[in-house]
């Protein structure tokens, strides 16, 4: 079933059997049976993540997978449908929950493999008196269309086909003949309806349907009452509303579970109904998902299938939910709810692609074109497993193959879509699809931050006067709902998703002018001793080289060298776009003068300052200038700087006895870590290469122990 994504077969094994089987009761792309888990109640599987972590993909697959085989709807709620009511329909007889609603239940009547279709008289009969409260100035057209397509969900495709055409004539012609007045006109478009179910179906299922409304509260066992009073109060809005939606998605379920019942139905129907959400933070998402929780707490059973995907990780909404990572339920889901409605949920991380998942993708998308072999990893360290990211790399390497030479030039380059269109630059299209649009200029200027405080500085020197410290907050608030993970020492925390954003940032005008604003910004507020790295970090972004050098030629011989170590790294993972001259200045081109500094090549023309070790200074000098290359995401290992970065380090081990053992192991670590195309992780360093805290994360270096 998986056959078009990677790293996923913990959702779509089938032997041994994956998560998607074993809930819904069947063998993808097929109708054959799968033993049940949780037989008595399923898990409300919520998929989640940031943006491009492939989740709408995965319930793309769960459809085709299904379709056919068990009743399978799939509702995107971040979709236009959902956002406002249709032009001629007034906002009180419409809600984004109830439009899903419609759309759910009219995938889930299609036939499938031994089975006709589904009818849903209980949603159909709710749904209309809902519609019927924004009746009041309709024309019989107007209302005629409407009650037509709510109808059809009763439709059995059987001999009596066609009857929803002629109840629906019936119902608007009742609804226009009607007394004037709200109430006169809803009571005759339930009369309508509750009348024609009665007259057009003689089953005991089709029966009970009819009278089902009897038991909303205060509806004193009369369905009509039920029903009018349900219109009434989604016509209020506000909490009344949010109750008749929570009916209306019991209605749904209520007659999904008649379909399965009785002797006939169970053996006809192989598995549980399926039903996907994809963008479940956006309305209607939340509201279908409390009101299905809240009801499976209360004991109102069904054998529904939900799969939601959802950006972030529903922290509020989702309080007592039951947390996995992707491997731990590919044997089994270990779920056991409480009394809470939200630990009815199963929330379960998508993990980013492995390293091999991504060398067979890039391998796939370019199978007619060489791939240099350090371009899969390289790939991989730069969107971290991103699958959206690493498909498009592969996308541009694949149109770009053998020209372009790094990373960078991949993503500034135009990739042209399958279909005839203009072509675009990689980075924009990832930008689009990984990034709030309503948010894309904030966050490129704000990619060059560290905290809150920078943050506030650069918005003062280039965003406008509107968005103030206030702003900040609540785009971070905003990072971290979207599922972007927080990094101590950088605003946006994800790696891939600031690179892109520095490299927008870079391009943004000619001259490379908000680039330069940003850093020299920074700069200045870093301008105290005790944020020296900050400082350093984004003057070698400008290209300005000398006092970090000065900075860690002077520290190296008394500082910690595991903090020592550190410095470097983070001093070093300033962003290069652009090819620097010897003062730092702009230059055209792609050359990287970086390469040729680490190897030595420009030694003989460097001054070096009198009174230093002019040994020492030249070393650091070429060790700074090798790191600062290999932890470049945007370019491709150099063999030749690896060398001489374990070179200069086991030089430098030489030289500290008491931090021998962490120089040394950083000497074998580093170089084989960029060739693998990983982060320079290791002795005095963490996990981020940016990351400006100090943890002891390493080896302690008056051990001895390398």
């Amino acid at each position: 079933m998986h056959r078009r994504l990677h790293g996923r077969g913990a959702l779509f094994d089938v032997d041994p059997a994956g998560l998607a089987p074993r809930l819904v009761g069947l063998r993808p792309h097929h109708h054959r049976g799968h033993p049940l888990e949780h037989a008595e109640e399923p898990p409300f599987v919520v998929l989640t993540g940031a943006r491009g972590l492939g989740k709408s993909a995965v319930l793309g697959e769960l459809r085709e997978g299904y379709k056919g085989h068990t009743p399978v709807a799939l509702v995107d709620c971040a979709e236009d449908q959902f956002l406002l009511p249709p032009a001629d329909r007034p906002a009180d007889s419409w809600s984004p929950l109830a439009q899903a609603l419609l759309v759910l239940a009219e995938q889930l009547a299609e036939p499938v493999t031994g089975a006709g279709r589904i009818t849903f008289p209980r949603l159909m009969s709710g749904l209309v008196a809902v519609a019927a409260g924004g009746w009041g100035d309709a024309d019989s057209e107007r209302i005629r269309r409407e009650v037509e397509r709510i109808l059809l969900l009763n439709e059995s495709g059987t001999w009596i086909s066609g009857f929803a055409g002629r109840w629906a004539g019936k119902v608007a012609a009742k609804v226009v003949a009607a007394a004037t007045g709200t109430g006169q006109l809803l009571q005759g478009a339930i009369e309508a309806t509750l009348e024609s179910v009665a007259e057009g179906f003689a089953s005991r299922r089709q029966q009970k349907a009819s009278v089902w409304y009897r038991t909303y509260p205060n509806a004193g066992g009369n369905a009509q009452r039920g029903l009018i009073l349900l219109a009434r109060h989604f016509q209020a809005g506000g909490s009344p509303r949010e109750h008749a939606e929570r009916y209306l998605v019991r209605a749904l379920l209520a007659d999904l579970t008649e379909a399965y019942t009785g002797v006939l139905p169970r053996m006809r129907r192989l598995g549980r109904p399926l039903v996907l959400l994809d963008n479940a933070q956006s309305a209607p998402g939340p509201g279908l998902v409390s009101a299905v929780l809240r009801d499976r707490a209360e004991g109102i059973a069904d054998q529904v299938a939900f799969v939601a995907a959802r950006r972030g990780e529903g922290r509020d909404e989702l309080r007592s939910a039951v947390r996995r990572e992707l491997p731990e339920v590919a044997r089994r889901c270990d779920w056991t709810p409480d009394a809470a409605p939200s630990s009815r949920a199963l929330l379960v991380a998508l993990p980013p692609l492995s390293a091999d998942d991504t060398l067979h993708i890039v391998g796939a998308l370019c199978a007619q074109t060489p791939v240099p072999p350090g371009l899969p990893p390289a790939v991989h360290r730069l969107t971290g497993g991103n699958p959206l990211g690493v498909v498009l790399l592969a996308e541009a390497a694949a149109q770009r193959l053998p020209g372009a030479s790094a990373l960078g030039e991949l993503l500034t380059a135009e990739l042209r879509p399958a279909e005839d269109g203009p072509g675009r630059p990689a980075y924009e299209t990832l930008l689009d699809r990984l990034v709030p649009a309503e948010y894309l200029e904030e966050l490129t200027v704000l990619a060059a931050a560290h905290d809150h405080d920078s943050a506030c500085v650069l918005a003062a020197a280039l965003l406008p006067d509107t968005f103030g410290p206030a702003n900040v907050r609540a785009l971070q608030t905003l990072l971290a709902e979207e599922g972007l993970p927080a990094v101590p020492g950088r605003f946006v925390g994800d790696p891939f998703v600031r690179t892109l954003l520095l490299l927008r940032l870079h391009l943004r005008d000619a001259d490379h002018t908000a680039w330069r604003t940003a850093h020299e910004t920074l700069t200045t507020h870093y301008s105290g001793a005790a944020h020296a790295r900050y400082r350093l970090h984004h003057e070698l972004a400008l290209g300005v080289e000398e006092p970090a050098v000065a900075h860690l030629r002077d520290s190296f011989p008394a500082s910690d060298t595991r903090t020592w170590l550190r410095t470097l790294r983070f001093i070093a993972s300033a962003p290069y776009f652009h090819a620097h001259d010897a003062e730092g200045h702009d230059r055209g081109g792609h050359g990287d003068r970086r390469t040729a500094v680490a190897l030595g090549r420009t030694d003989a023309e460097q001054a070096v300052p009198d009174g230093v070790d002019a040994v020492l200074h030249l070393r650091v000098r070429r060790l700074l200038h090798a790191v600062w290359q290999l932890a470049d995401p945007l370019v491709l290992p150099d063999p030749r700087v690896c060398d001489r970065l374990r070179f200069e380090l086991e030089q430098l081990s030489n030289l500290r006895p008491a931090g021998n053992a962490l120089l040394w192991r950083a000497s074998r670590d580093w170089p084989a870590a960029a060739l693998a195309g990983r982060p320079m992780d290791g002795p005095g360093t963490t996990g981020d290469a940016g990351t400006p805290d100090d943890t002891d994360d390493g080896p302690d270096e008056r051990s001895g122990e390398a």
